[in-house]
Formats: structure tokens, sequence, C-alpha cells
């Protein structure tokens, strides 16, 4: 039982798209954006300009994906990335699919020579924040607000 960590292919766009179904309808509870709008994203990261993704495979399955997007801090002056989304299947929650998704991440952002990589999660993911932590993850002192 292998988990194979990789950036997204063309050949991902039917299986991510239903796993970030999975992410926003069932996880989050949120609606849907729709097929075409999905499927415009993923395109869009496909071609590495604007942000990239990273799935996790069990035996060809795709299992898991994570999602970064490329910004500027003006904090720092330089180019950051965020990890706007980090999720598997609950069967791989805690496992290493969960953990080698966050360390792709991790290594893209510190190979590219971005500054730092940054993430948010919803105040009761107790879970994910017992991982970030895990992770090496620390809290930061901003509180995030969000609008529309």
């Amino acid at each position: 039982m292998s988990i194979v960590v990789r950036n997204a292919e063309f050949s991902d766009v039917n299986g991510l798209a239903a796993l970030m179904h999975n992410y926003i309808v069932d996880f989050y509870g949120k609606a849907w954006p729709g097929d075409r709008t999905v499927r415009q994203l993923i395109h869009t990261l496909l071609e590495k300009q604007e942000g990239i993704q990273f799935v996790a495979l069990q035996d060809g399955e795709l299992v898991g994906f994570a999602t970064l997007y490329f910004t500027y801090s003006t904090m720092k002056a330089e180019r950051i990335t965020v990890m706007n989304d980090l999720f598997v299947m609950e069967a791989y929650k805690d496992t290493v699919a969960e953990s080698q998704l966050f360390l792709a991440c991790q290594r893209y952002t510190h190979d590219l020579g971005f500054a730092r990589m940054s993430w948010i999660t919803a105040k009761d993911n107790a879970k994910a924040q017992v991982f970030f932590d895990k992770m090496g993850g620390v809290q930061g002192d901003w509180v995030n607000y969000s609008i529309g």
C-alpha cells in the first residue's frame, strides 16, 4: 500500500474535480461552484503560473490533493506560497498521504525560492490544527477576515 504524491497532470482532471467536490460540498458543506468553473481552475493551475496542485494516489486512485497559490508578501517584499487546500479522503487522514502532500508543498516552496508558505484552516477544524502543529506549523498573529 504505497502512496505516490506528484504534480497534478491533465489526466487527473476528472478525479481531481471529484475530490474537489467532496472537499467543497461534503467536507465543508459549501455550494458547488459548478463543474465548468472547477475544471477551469484545475486547468489554470496545470499551467503553474498562478499556482500548482499536487495529488496523492493509492494504487492509481486519487485520494487527496493540495493547492498552492503564488502571491507576494509586502512584509517580506518577496514571493510566497499560500497552501489554500490540503485534503485527503477520510480513510487517509493522519496517514502518510496527508503528510506527503504537505511536504510536497513545503518542498516546492523552498526549492523554487519562495520566502515562505502560509495557510489557514477553519477555526473548528481541530484535527487539521493538530496535524499542522505536528508538521511544525506555527499559528500567526493575524486574524483572518473575508467578505463577499
